[in-house]
């Protein structure tokens, strides 16, 4: 949620700002504002409404704001709605803070994040002479900055730390101080940020994408530190003012990884990048046909000491959770609960000390899945990360991390990294039935070599997308959409119902089929869409039965099966077909066709598909 950018250098800051924000788009947003310094006291700051372009052409894209040092923002409204007044950057002075122009202004700021106690804080600086022009938590704590500036007549740093240590929730922060034209400063809890250098110029974001066309090596400043950005130089320190040394990360994939590459959207382009991912993260595991997770910090000896697994996560990340609960139970006869992240902390634990709880999320920045690994740690259980992206909050603080090899997902409807984790748990769950003692290795080899058909199975499922593209111009109308399975195929109809609702807005649900007639079939009307998920052999019979039951009450269905189970054409009206492969691992196969029923949905809706209203990719407030 939020994108920020900071630029401080030798070339105009403007044009590399909204450049940046570009980048982060896909992170959902509903105003943008730049504030840029030209090496004078004063910042000039822009703001405005809805589409980046918006900012852009206010600012003749950039060109008419002199300035080489700046910060940029693109804001998700959660204090106060989305309004020009309320857009970022906000400032320390006395002045509406709604419009353009310059501001004589003792500190100019972004931030990403919610601060939980800014209404205490506010009444503090209300009292102190404070007047306040927005509805933000953002304006607080910049003017909270401003007043520990002032107050005890300190730097930058320490006034910065000062406001760490009184407000409680997340945030990044950026900021810039008139009396250090020039130079920009930073400060982050549990909200992402990097920075990075290249020719003597410096540059701060929220994700990789907005800076890798300037430099591939990159820090990840800490929680609870702050950073001081010079042109070509930076510092990072603790809430102590103590200097904090970093060794820089570098970025491994290329700058076009983040690009379109010629496909209309990004999320169709990421759809068909789904073989690559899950290959290499396959691959990634393998040592001469055997499953190796020592990169992960888990020896056979530390997996055979697990008594339970709880795997923790949100949104498409908990729904792999949900398939891979099943797999665990029945290949390594692991007791396994999945648990949605936003309630793991809110409720009582009961965790064996020999538990092991796997967060799964694709940025590694989520915040209840953050909340939820630090609560794991704090009872003294064994915690793996299961991230896509090196060096993330979630994969710095975990015991183990297991890499995606996804690559960058900049839809916000996730795909290949769904894909890419679900890859990751197969192998994680085989290691844990081999350990165990429930498979052999002659078995574990015929798995694997399942697994290693996976990529050029999903490539052929791709080729039947214009047959599904057809039927989703015929429902792209649809008010209600049903998805029904049993088992896996109720965990890869959850995914289905996913996808469908954030990027087509139509209402759709995911049921386990026998659910149907405890309730919802009431809801069924003449022709309203039933898609049922039959993957799963020893449940077949039994979810045709149940989309029989829809039928009778007028629903038209839609089946997804394996070839070999073509008796479902009997009952339904349309049918999708995906290669056969061993049942545990059948929903790497399912689940594309539902992922581009929802996008050739959103398509004949004429939706923004890769930035659905209302989403962002991250979600790092709780």
């Amino acid at each position: 949620m939020c994108g920020i950018v900071g630029f401080t250098g030798a070339h105009q800051a403007a044009p590399i700002l909204l450049e940046g924000l570009q980048k982060l788009e896909y992170r959902g947003y509903d105003s943008a504002g730049l504030a840029v310094r030209d090496g004078t006291k004063l910042a000039e700051v822009v703001k405005s409404t809805g589409k980046l372009r918006n900012l852009s052409e206010k600012t003749d894209h950039g060109n008419s704001l002199a300035g080489t040092c700046g910060i940029g923002h693109t804001r998700w409204a959660t204090h106060g709605e989305p309004s020009q007044t309320n857009a970022h950057p906000h400032v320390s002075g006395n002045c509406t803070g709604s419009g353009s122009g310059a501001v004589e202004s003792d500190v100019v700021g972004v931030h990403n994040g919610i601060i939980e106690n800014y209404a205490e804080l506010k009444a503090k600086l209300l009292r102190h002479g404070y007047i306040f022009y927005s509805e933000t938590d953002t304006e607080v704590v910049v003017k909270l900055v401003d007043y520990y500036y002032k107050k005890y007549k300190i730097g930058p740093v320490d006034a910065i730390t000062r406001t760490m240590v009184r407000v409680r929730g997340s945030y990044a922060l950026a900021l810039m101080f008139r009396d250090f034209p020039g130079e920009i400063f930073a400060a982050r809890k549990d909200s992402p940020m990097i920075l990075g250098i290249a020719d003597g110029e410096s540059y701060l974001a929220s994700d990789v994408p907005a800076i890798l066309k300037y430099t591939r090596q990159v820090y990840y400043i800490g929680n609870l530190e702050v950073a001081r950005l010079s042109p070509g130089e930076v510092s990072f320190y603790d809430l102590n003012g103590d200097l904090v040394e970093h060794e820089p990360v570098e970025i491994t994939w290329d700058a076009e990884a983040a690009e379109r590459g010629g496909y209309e959207h990004f999320m169709l382009k990421e759809i068909h990048e789904q073989p690559a991912a899950v290959r290499d993260t396959l691959n990634s595991v393998l040592k001469e046909d055997r499953i190796d997770l020592s990169g992960a910090g888990l020896s056979d000896a530390l997996l055979a000491e697990v008594s339970s697994v709880h795997i923790v996560a949100c949104g498409s990340a908990w729904h792999v959770g949900m398939a891979a609960q099943y797999i665990l139970e029945d290949l390594a006869e692991l007791p396994t609960r999945v648990e949605l992240a936003s309630e793991f902390r809110y409720r009582r634990l009961l965790l064996d000390p020999n538990a092991l709880v796997i967060v799964i999320s694709q940025s590694g920045e989520t915040a209840d899945s953050l909340a939820a690994l630090r609560e794991a740690k704090a009872n003294g259980v064994r915690t793996l990360a299961i991230v896509n992206v090196v060096g993330s909050t979630i994969a710095r603080e975990a015991d183990n991390v297991f890499y995606t090899l996804a690559g960058p997902e900049i839809a916000v409807a996730t795909t290949k990294a769904y894909s890419a984790q679900l890859m990751a748990m197969y192998t994680l769950a085989l290691q844990f039935a081999l350990v165990r003692g429930e498979i052999t290795e002659e078995a574990l080899s015929a798995y694997i070599e399942d697994l290693k058909s996976i990529p050029d199975k999903m490539t052929r499922v791709l080729e039947d997308k214009e047959r599904i593209q057809w039927f989703a111009s015929k429902f792209s109308m649809a008010r209600d959409i049903f998805f029904i399975g049993r088992g896996l195929d109720y965990a890869i109809s959850l995914e289905g119902s996913l996808k469908m609702k954030e990027i087509s807005y139509i209402h759709s649900e995911a049921y386990a089929a026998g659910e149907m007639k405890h309730g919802t079939i009431s809801l069924i009307e003449n022709n309203t869409l039933v898609i049922g998920v039959l993957t799963q052999g020893s449940l077949y019979e039994k979810t045709v039965s149940n989309m029989a039951e829809c039928k009778a009450r007028g629903a038209y269905l839609m089946g997804l099966t394996s070839y070999g189970h073509y008796s479902v054409e009997d009952t339904d009206d349309f049918t999708v077909y995906v290669p056969k492969v061993d049942s545990h691992f059948i929903g790497s196969l399912a689940v594309i066709p539902l992922q581009l029923l929802g996008y050739y949905m959103s398509v004949a809706k004429g939706l923004d598909v890769d930035k659905p209203r209302n989403l962002a990719k991250s979600v790092t407030v709780e």
